[in-house]
């Protein structure tokens, strides 16, 4: 995938957990909640339907209780491997104003683990500083970790 450095941003790890786990995690809304989100903030409300046009649906709580609705749609789905999600779509990819990014997360078995590559594809280059200034870097790489540490759990069970 060509990665825009005005527009995109990127992160990419190696990481100790099979691409199986790494697809339950992104696709399960029980594990999703877990994770999500950097702590301690928490997710409230998910609602997946792992279709291309489905809802995807997240509503992000502050410490203070504060909610923040995130609604979007699935543009591609390939198990274990790759999924697309966009807010600038509602179900059945019904337009919506306010867009801010496109997501990308690319699954890759690599030795015993995953190359995980997290991509935000945004309409401009303010778009992408935003969301670098929100703390796109710090935020995804948290919940990189908080994801491997919920896996791994799974994993042992």
């Amino acid at each position: 995938m060509n990665i825009n450095p005005q527009t995109d941003l990127k992160i990419e790890r190696t990481i100790e957990v099979s691409p199986e786990l790494i697809w339950q995690a992104w696709t399960n809304p029980e594990y999703l909640k877990q994770w999500f989100v950097p702590r301690p903030w928490t997710i409230s409300h998910c609602e997946l339907d792992l279709r291309p046009g489905g809802l995807c649906s997240t509503t992000m709580r502050s410490p203070e209780g504060q909610e923040f609705p995130n609604v979007g749609c699935y543009l591609e789905i390939i198990p274990n491997q790759k999924l697309v999600f966009t807010d600038a779509l509602g179900a059945d990819f019904r337009p919506k104003e306010n867009a801010f990014f496109t997501a990308v997360i690319l699954i890759e078995a690599h030795g015993t683990g995953t190359k995980y590559t997290a991509i935000a594809l945004h309409k401009d280059e303010a778009g992408r500083k935003q969301h670098e200034d929100m703390g796109f870097f710090e935020g995804w790489g948290i919940t990189i970790d908080q994801m491997v540490e919920v896996m791994k759990t799974k994993e042992a069970q």
